[in-house]
């Protein structure tokens, strides 16, 4: 299932054209969760966008982003994001820290989804090999070309990640490019926001932060600063030891 969260309907409907429009490209049902006082507005916008197909729940008061998901089986979360606001942005970010699945925040000034080019950076970290599974679903059902930002860095282990990757993607014959970043490690997923603008792609996937620092806790996360500066979805997956990963 893919879930929708609505937060300010008047400003939805690009979201939910992205929304149906992969739930469709995945062949998956398509669902939208919203605030028990807008159900009969959201009804009525479904029936304005014909959107007949479309299971509708109710965000009870006190239950989390992580039980809904769960309990309804949702396998991707698309987060509306009416308003650019930190508090807001802050604490959307720590709803979805549990989540299993993956999650992209939507920006009511983003256009309808295009997954024709996906932005897919690689660095050391273990967990990047998470993404694979993401990038290689957008390759095998929605015909995405895959653009590796391999990190620059002295050691093997980005190397290592990416020939993983690779392994994955040529499994499926997908098509995907490999490009040398600039930077290292640490920077090669602010790098990759301008490679997405230069690329004109459609989304770029990225690994949330294991743990949150002092910096990360003052002045934002990692995915916090990549929500208020990137001009395209990011999609997040978070790293988890009972997630996915490749093998050897």
């Amino acid at each position: 299932m893919v879930l929708s969260y609505i937060q300010q309907l008047s400003t939805s409907k690009i979201l939910l054209k992205s929304a149906t429009k992969l739930a469709f490209q995945l062949g998956k049902s398509f669902a939208v969760l919203t605030e028990s006082d807008s159900e009969p507005e959201l009804l009525s916008l479904l029936k304005e966008c014909k959107i007949t197909d479309c299971q509708v729940f109710v965000k009870e008061k006190g239950k989390s982003l992580v039980e809904i998901c769960e309990t309804q089986e949702v396998s991707f979360l698309f987060v509306q994001l009416p308003y650019l606001s930190s508090r807001i942005i802050r604490a959307l970010l720590n709803n979805c820290r549990d989540l299993r699945i993956p999650y992209l925040f939507y920006k009511d000034s983003f256009d309808v989804l295009n997954l024709d080019k996906v932005i897919l950076p690689v660095s050391f970290l273990e967990e990047e090999l998470e993404k694979a599974q993401f990038a290689s679903a957008f390759g095998r059902f929605c015909n995405s070309q895959i653009i590796m930002l391999l990190a620059n860095d002295y050691g093997s282990k980005a190397v290592t990640n990416a020939e993983k990757m690779k392994q994955l993607f040529n499994l499926f014959q997908l098509k995907y490019t490999l490009q040398k970043a600039i930077k290292d490690s640490f920077k090669v997923e602010a790098e990759s926001i301008q490679l997405a603008d230069n690329e004109h792609a459609g989304i770029i996937i990225i690994s949330a932060s294991r743990d949150y620092g002092l910096d990360d806790i003052l002045f934002g996360p990692k995915e916090y600063h990549f929500v208020k500066k990137s001009s395209i979805p990011v999609l997040f997956v978070n790293p988890r030891g009972d997630l996915y990963a490749l093998c050897d």
